[in-house]
Formats: structure tokens, C-alpha cells, sequence
């Protein structure tokens, strides 16, 4: 009897393909079994023909591979350090005994029993956007009327990482099915109290519109928004530290202990204190059900918890993956025969548009996940088609439509002709909803509420419409002090995000956007797996630009000399231009990380310092121009620095 639900959808294979990949998969975990310590054999490539032709089109195949221990990385699966041995060895001698009793001759499993909450929760590993969904779903053999189509067009290692993205989420959505799970979810929602505020405003709809096309659902997911963003769940930036209940700083990751893997949560941040040296944990959990506990985190947290807390009051509801790093939920509305928009961490419903109109997200590919079915919903979140279409290039997409109907065809076999039949029919009505771009509502014109300023300004979601650039920057001005020196002297440390305006008495200011006079399409990227920081372009945006501004003119001053210091660096085909610009002329210069002097400037009133990234290859395209790129150990170390010398006007 297979223990869990990967094995459970191996056994269902054929005998000979079940044997085939059985070798395999018993392969990869012995060698890490009998090697632990060389790293080849803890990394699968997704391109290696092995891999990619006898492993990924055979169905349940992958998910072992992930109940294992394995997490997705860009181009490979890696079995990390932290992963749990014993689950490994668990998976491993499940399906060697299901081999062997095939070997002797014995009949093949049937599939076991729905497993428990807790069952499906220790299998839940693969990471998404911001700790999202966790386990791999079905890995599908191509449709019987396409032999190989699909196969052929998982060649690429991007479709196939895409592909196992897809797997990952479509699995992850069957947690919410656990009667035991919603039981536990019912005991902390105030079902009674929610319903009848619904209740009541639906009458108070209908009496001011007898016309109404409302219905109670839609009251009643208002009111689980409204609970679970007043009421229920916390947002996380930095917690509080545990040990004298300070402010802490996000520095850097620590190593998983077995009770925080048995709960999906591969990413454990270090929320360290300044001012007493503790380290206070924040797991990354992805498995709602001790969500329900911790009742906190980020996007990826909220939407989890949230779409389990709608399949527990009985609300149809999927989750919703966007690659620009962010994920929230869609509730059906039956009295309006359509999917409704729901984002716990904003508390808003029915606002699509808020993404691409308030953010600023230059969106790519956006796919709800259920029970039932994957549905590719980019074009309801766009009002921008032609130019969303410009940047989905990670896949072909007429392998995204096959693979979306593989993965659907396979999850739905076991439905009545009734129920696909509806299925269908929402499908269809979906379509006709996407042909027609919509026109944004007030409501979505705003940026992000949820998370710290910083975080927001870091992520890009603060901007006003159709614009990357802040409406009211900082400009360096002299202080009596370097009115008095004549000299106004900035360092900026990427690593401690900190200016140090020496001139001025060594005055601190935290956060690299603090002293910025223009930005757009920037970001403070922290990689705490390379232990580097730098600021880069958003991703899916083609031009950043950063600029900060001196102005000496109200101090009755002008530029004597400048010198000045930045470091930038590119990958590929990316390029980074650096300028100086004052009232009378625009100078560049090299971004190398040496001191340079420019006497050209003198006599200046003002002066801009822009730098403008651009170029590079692929969807990573956005890595491949770096300002300021700095590792996290070198705290000493200044990025940017410019010293002006001044005069009197």
C-alpha cells in the first residue's frame, strides 16, 4: 500500500513504465543515500535527456521527486542540506517495496486511501513566489492524440522548469480539499457572525436595487476579506525580536529544523536584533494548515491561508500564481456566473486591474489553480494585451495550451459528463471576458497597501498609473555645517542600506531610496543564498533609471570640483550608463568603482547623478545590469560616494 499520494499516483502506471521509472527515481535517492556529501549527485538538471525523456512525462513521477525532499531551482531540482533524510528514505523504500512486489509477480497496489491532513502537509516542499505553493502536482504523458507534440516541445529547460511550476502549484491546491484541514479552518472563521453581516447586507442591497444580481457568496467573501485582514492575519516585514521585543533587520537565511520542513517551510529568515544580538526565526511555512496557527507572513502566506479559509465556508475558490512574484485568490460568484478577484493582503475584490494600473507590475503569465482545472487568467489582470504578449517568452505558447490541457484532462478524468460540462461552459464565458481589455476602476488606480513603505518602494508597487517615477524626490542641500566647510561629502553602503552624510556630522539615513531624487523601475535586490545585494531593474522592465540631486543655489553656493565614486557592473548584453548633469553641461562616466574628479563642473549651481539600466538576454534579463552590487560580509565598504567641494555664488 503506497504511504504517500506521489506513490499512490506512480502505482497507477503501467508495469512497465511504473518499473522504468521506479529504477530511476530508486537510483537518484540511493546515490544520495550512499554519497551525502558530493553535490553532483544532489542536483537533477531538468534538460538532461534522462531526466526530461523516461522521468518527467510519466505521470506521479516528479511529485515522488518532491515528497523526496527536492526543491525547483531556475534549471535544475536540488536535494538541499536541510532537506529531511528520513523522508527520502521513506519515499524510496515505498516505491522499492512496490517494485519488488511487481518483481515477484504479485498485482500491482490499488491506490491507497485519501491521505490525512498531515500526510499530504509532509510532502508539501517545492518553493513559488514569496513562499506560495508548495508540493508538485501530476506529471502527464501527452495526450493520446499527441504523441509526441507535447514532448517535443518540453525540450527547453525554460518549459520544462515552467512545466514543473505548473505541476507544483496544480498539487499544492489539493490541501484545501482536506475535510479534516476545512474542519480546522471552520473552528477559527466566525462563520456565524460573517454570514449574517452578509445576510444583512444583501437585504439592504436588494431594498436600495430591487434589480440586484448579488448573491449572498458575494456578501459573504466581502466579509471573510474584511475578517481576515482586520482580524485574522498579520503582515510581516521584520518580527519583533523574541528576546527584548525590538526592531530587527532581515539578515540573511538559517537552516530549516525538521518540525519547520515537515511544514513546508524550506526558507527560514534570520530577523536579527542590533541592539541585544539575537536571531529571532521566521520560518516561511507553505502549508496552510499550520498557517492557521501562526496566522502570519507575506503575500504568499495570506493567499494560502485565505484560499483555504474560502473552500472552508464552502465558496468555490482557486489560487492565483503571477511570475512578477505575487499570488492571491479568485472566489466564483454563481449569481454572476464569473471569478471574482480577491486579495486578502489589500483586502480588495473585483479590482483585476490593480496590479498593472496601481502597481506598475509589467505582468507575464498569471494561472489560477483549483480542484478541477488550470486556467491561464493573464488577460482578465491586463488592460495592456499587445504589450503583456511582448514578454511571455519563457514557453512557446502553443506548449502552454497543450500542457494546460494535458494537466486538465488528467485531473478531470475521474468527473461526471455534467461536471466537465460546467467546467466548460465557465471556461468559455472566461474566454469571451479576456477578448475585450478592460478600463481600469478607480479603485485599482492606487499602489499597494500591504507590507512596510520600504518594501513596497523596493518591489516597485508604489507608483501612481502609467508612471515609475516617485512624484516627490529628496534633494541634498547644504547644512549650516557645509555651508560653513564648504564641502558636501555622501557615502552609500549597499550592504548596511545605509547614507552616511560625513560632512554633516556622520549623519545616518537608512534605506537606499531615502536620498534618491527620481527612480524608476528599480529595486534593492538581497540574494541571501550568494550572500549579495545590489539594486537592478524590476523584472519584465526593459529601462530602469536611478538619479540623485544637489542643489546649492538656495544656499547662495556653486560647485568648486566633484568627485565621485560608483560601482556598477553587467552580465551579458546588459549596459549601464552613468551621466552627470548640471546647469550647463552633461558629463559621463564609467561606473567602475573608481574615484574620478571633474573640474569641468565648476562654478554649477546644481548637479544630478543618473544612471540607466538597460539590455540584457532573457527573462532574467533584469540581473544582468548592477548598481552598487556588494556581498552582504563586506560592511565597511562604501558603493557610492561623492565629495563636492563648494564656493561662494
Amino acid at each position: 500500500m503506497a504511504v504517500s499520494p506521489a506513490v499512490t499516483t506512480l502505482c497507477e502506471n503501467p508495469n512497465e513504465v511504473f518499473l522504468d521509472v521506479a529504477k530511476l527515481l530508486l537510483t537518484y535517492a540511493d546515490n544520495i543515500l550512499r554519497y551525502p556529501n558530493e553535490e553532483k549527485y544532489r542536483s537533477i538538471r531538468i534538460g538532461n535527456p534522462t531526466f526530461s525523456t523516461k522521468l518527467l512525462p510519466i505521470k506521479g513521477a516528479v511529485e515522488c521527486l518532491f515528497e523526496m525532499g527536492f526543491e525547483e531551482a531556475e534549471t535544475h531540482l536540488v536535494f538541499p542540506k536541510s532537506a529531511s533524510v528520513e523522508q527520502l528514505k521513506l519515499i524510496r523504500e515505498s516505491i522499492a517495496a512496490e517494485r519488488d512486489q511487481r518483481l515477484s509477480g504479485g498485482h500491482p497496489a490499488q491506490p491507497a486511501a485519501q491521505p490525512t491532513a498531515t500526510a499530504v502537509a509532509a510532502s508539501a516542499s517545492a518553493s513559488a513566489p514569496e513562499s506560495s505553493a508548495a508540493a508538485p502536482s501530476q506529471p502527464v504523458s501527452p495526450p493520446a492524440h499527441q504523441p509526441s507534440s507535447l514532448v517535443d516541445m518540453i525540450s527547453s529547460e525554460s518549459s520544462m522548469s515552467f512545466f514543473v511550476t505548473l505541476q507544483s502549484n496544480f498539487q499544492h491546491v489539493m490541501l484545501y480539499e482536506s475535510p479534516e484541514l476545512q474542519q480546522k479552518a471552520r473552528c477559527c472563521i466566525p462563520h456565524q457572525e460573517l454570514s449574517s453581516a452578509a445576510q444583512h447586507k444583501l437585504k439592504e442591497a436588494r431594498e436600495a436595487d430591487p434589480e440586484c444580481k448579488l448573491g449572498i457568496e458575494d456578501f459573504l467573501v466581502l466579509e471573510l476579506l474584511r475578517w481576515f485582514k482586520q482580524d485574522f492575519f498579520s503582515w510581516v516585514d521584520c518580527l519583533p525580536c523574541s528576546s527584548c521585543g525590538g526592531s530587527t533587520q532581515n539578515s540573511g537565511s538559517l537552516s530549516p529544523s525538521n518540525d519547520d520542513l515537515c511544514w513546508g517551510a524550506q526558507r527560514v529568515e534570520n530577523h536579527f536584533c542590533q541592539s541585544c544580538q539575537f536571531s529571532t526565526r521566521f520560518p516561511r511555512y507553505n502549508n496552510p494548515e499550520k498557517l492557521l496557527e501562526t496566522r502570519r507572513g507575506r503575500c504568499g502566506e495570506w493567499a494560502n491561508c485565505f484560499t483555504l479559509c474560502c473552500r472552508a465556508l464552502g465558496l468555490e475558490a482557486r489560487y492565483i500564481w503571477d511570475s512578477t512574484d505575487h499570488v492571491w485568490t479568485e472566489v466564483y460568484s454563481v449569481s454572476q456566473r464569473r471569478w471574482l478577484h480577491c486579495d486578502s493582503c489589500e483586502n480588495v475584490c473585483d479590482k483585476p486591474l490593480l496590479y498593472e494600473v496601481g502597481w506598475g507590475k509589467k505582468l507575464a503569465y498569471i494561472l489560477a489553480f483549483s480542484k478541477e482545472q488550470v486556467v491561464d487568467v493573464t488577460w482578465r489582470y491586463s488592460c495592456k494585451h499587445p504589450e503583456v504578449l511582448t514578454r511571455r517568452t519563457r514557453v512557446q505558447e502553443a506548449w502552454l495550451l497543450h500542457t494546460i490541457n494535458s494537466l486538465n484532462a488528467s485531473r478531470q478524468q475521474s468527473l461526471s459528463p455534467d461536471k466537465k460540462k460546467e467546467l466548460t461552459e465557465r471556461l468559455l464565458v472566461e474566454l469571451v471576458e479576456f477578448i475585450s481589455p478592460k478600463t481600469p476602476k478607480p479603485g485599482e488606480l492606487g499602489g499597494r497597501n500591504s507590507g512596510s513603505m520600504a518594501w513596497r518602494i523596493a518591489r516597485g508597487e508604489t507608483r501612481e498609473p502609467d508612471t515609475g517615477t516617485q512624484t516627490v524626490g529628496f534633494v541634498f542641500t547644504p547644512t549650516e555645517k557645509e555651508k560653513s566647510d564648504q564641502l558636501l561629502h555622501v557615502r552609500y553602503s549597499a550592504t548596511k542600506d545605509q547614507y552616511f552624510r560625513v560632512s554633516s556630522g556622520s549623519e545616518i539615513i537608512q534605506s537606499w531610496d531615502q536620498c534618491v531624487w527620481r527612480k524608476e523601475s528599480v529595486f534593492r535586490k538581497v540574494e541571501n543564498d550568494w550572500q549579495m545585494v545590489y539594486i537592478a531593474r524590476t523584472e519584465g522592465s526593459s529601462m530602469g533609471r536611478i538619479s540623485w540631486k544637489f542643489d546649492f543655489a538656495p544656499a547662495g553656493m556653486k560647485i568648486k570640483s566633484v568627485s565621485i565614486m560608483a560601482s556598477s557592473q553587467t552580465f551579458h548584453s546588459g549596459n549601464v550608463c552613468w551621466h552627470l548633469q548640471s546647469d550647463q553641461i552633461t558629463t559621463e562616466f564609467p561606473g567602475d568603482g573608481k574615484m574620478q574628479s571633474f573640474a569641468s563642473l565648476c562654478g554649477s549651481t546644481e548637479l544630478i547623478v543618473t544612471a540607466e539600466l538597460s539590455g540584457g538576454e532573457g527573462e532574467t534579463s533584469w540581473q544582468h545590469t548592477q548598481l552598487f552590487r556588494q556581498s552582504l560580509k563586506e560592511t565597511e565598504e562604501s558603493s557610492f560616494e561623492i565629495i563636492i567641494n563648494l564656493q561662494d555664488a
